[in-house]
Parts: structure tokens; sequence; C-alpha cells
């Protein structure tokens, strides 16, 4: 799954490949869980848009029951949940399983 544009991210090191990394290019992150179904479900939706995107964003892979502190940090209360984080600032989030012109028109928003 690793790559230049979707790559897993841990407590450990959040702060500087997300967080940092924003800074120079948006990192949309995807609070996951193996057992949440629509998890699944969304999971390809990102990675089809990410890629669609062509670089202009980044996604991070978090999962959150290896990684509750994050998921505490941010008051997530559902899975999924989405935040695009850009200039090391939270831009947006949305949860749920959400078909693919909805999470394009959420990065779109986000960036304007």
């Amino acid at each position: 799954m690793s790559s230049s544009l979707i790559f897993s991210a841990t407590e450990d090191d959040f702060l500087q490949s997300v967080i940092e990394a924003s800074h120079i290019q948006p990192v949309l992150v995807d609070f996951w869980a193996d057992w949440c179904a629509p998890c699944h479900a969304l999971a390809p939706v990102l990675e089809k848009v990410a890629h669609a995107f062509a670089g202009a964003v980044r996604l991070a892979k978090v999962e959150v029951d290896d990684n509750m502190r994050l998921a505490g940090r941010y008051s997530l209360r559902g899975f999924p949940t989405v935040i695009l984080f850009s200039r090391g600032e939270e831009r947006g989030r949305f949860s749920g399983a959400q078909p693919e012109q909805f999470v394009r028109s959420f990065i779109e928003g986000c960036l304007a």
C-alpha cells in the first residue's frame, strides 16, 4: 500500500508524515478500523481519488485500533473519519463511506 501518494501513518510519525508534510502538500488522512465495513468500502474510493489528483494530495491511512491516542486527539466519534490537513491545520472532515464525487468535491472545497 505504501507509495509516494498513499502511505500508512502512526502515532509515532504522524507529526512528521502528516502535519509537517502538509506544509508542502495537502494530506488526506483516513482514520479506519479493520472491523469497520464502511471503512473497507471507502478505502478504494479514497485511493482512486488520490491517484486522480495526480500528486496534488497525499493519502495517509491510520488504523485507529493501533493508534487510539490519535483518534482521541482529533475527537473521532465514528469510522471511517477522513480529515484533510493543509499548512499544518485541519481544513475539513467527513465521516462514513461516501461516493467518489463527494470525496472529490470535499477535497476541492477544502483546497479552494
